[in-house]
């Protein structure tokens, strides 16, 4: 199988590596406009040879779209144009968008519509790591508009990284994804925003940061390119969780400004029944 990855950062660069280590592909091609990711890729072993996208495409059997929701919905009917047998999945974010871009494409059963639900706050090809996408939850969105032989092979390949598949149509997924991972994204950029506000006068909050800090603003640092491509095409989910989540910070401002323990308490240990779910 000789597969190319567009874009090598944390997600391409992560599927490159166990995706030759573990023996589902032979060769792996990199193609990224960032020459700076492609020569590191290239020089850590994490590609076997850099393409333009066209010689991708020619030379392909697979090709994996692993760049931000803005430039999979520019690029990829581009690349079903030029395709004949070549299959193609992508890794974002959002689905709504992508699968209604090409929801009519003469060659849309070659697409599969995937999210892997794996990450951390690092990007670039020196965050590709072995082993990032095991046991995480694979998502498929739309599989009755792939062709049997296209989502086979695309389930073959997340199984080789270790995942387990999910299948929901591409407005479910937008909406799931809204409430588990894009509002926490956003709640940790607006965190961190808040406490370099107040650093600005009072240096030492961040000599007295922990482990709760931490691990509450630590997606604060993710790609602001990404991030914003997925809120602009995951608008209105986005800004559905985002007004219930501020009903919920006010509840507590409004507790907390009237001391009433009661209502603080009953808040918090309503929270704790996620204890359940995680």
């Amino acid at each position: 199988m000789r597969i190319s990855i567009i874009g090598l950062g944390l997600i391409g660069g992560s599927m490159a590596i166990d995706l030759k280590k573990r023996g589902f592909a032979s060769i792996i091609i990199g193609v990224d406009t960032n020459k700076l990711h492609l020569n590191t890729a290239l020089n850590m072993g994490i590609i076997d040879r850099a393409c333009t996208l066209d010689e991708a495409i020619d030379t392909s059997d697979l090709i994996i779209f692993a760049i931000p929701a803005k430039e999979t919905i520019r690029l990829l009917p581009k690349v079903l144009n030029k395709v004949d047998q070549q299959i193609i999945t992508d890794a974002c974010s959002v689905k709504g968008t992508i699968c209604e871009r090409v929801k009519h494409h003469h060659k849309r059963k070659n697409y599969v519509a995937s999210h892997p639900m794996a990450g951390t706050e690092n990007s670039g090809p020196w965050a590709a790591q072995s082993g990032l996408f095991d046991g995480k939850a694979i998502i498929y969105c739309d599989v009755e508009d792939s062709s049997e032989q296209a989502l086979s092979t695309i389930q073959k390949m997340y199984e080789y990284l270790n995942m387990r598949p999910l299948y929901m149509n591409a407005y479910n997924h937008d909406v799931h994804v809204a409430y588990v991972s894009h509002i926490s994204h956003i709640t940790s950029f607006a965190l961190a925003l808040t406490v370099l506000d107040k650093e600005k006068n009072e240096k030492n909050i961040f000599n007295l940061a922990s482990g709760g800090f931490d691990s509450t603003v630590r997606l604060a640092k993710s790609s602001a390119d990404m991030w914003s491509g997925i809120f602009e095409n995951n608008s209105e989910n986005v800004i559905s969780v985002l007004d219930t989540y501020i009903d919920k910070l006010n509840d507590f401002k409004t507790a907390i400004n009237e001391s009433n323990l009661n209502k603080m308490n009953e808040l918090i240990q309503k929270a704790n029944q996620i204890k359940k779910i995680l």
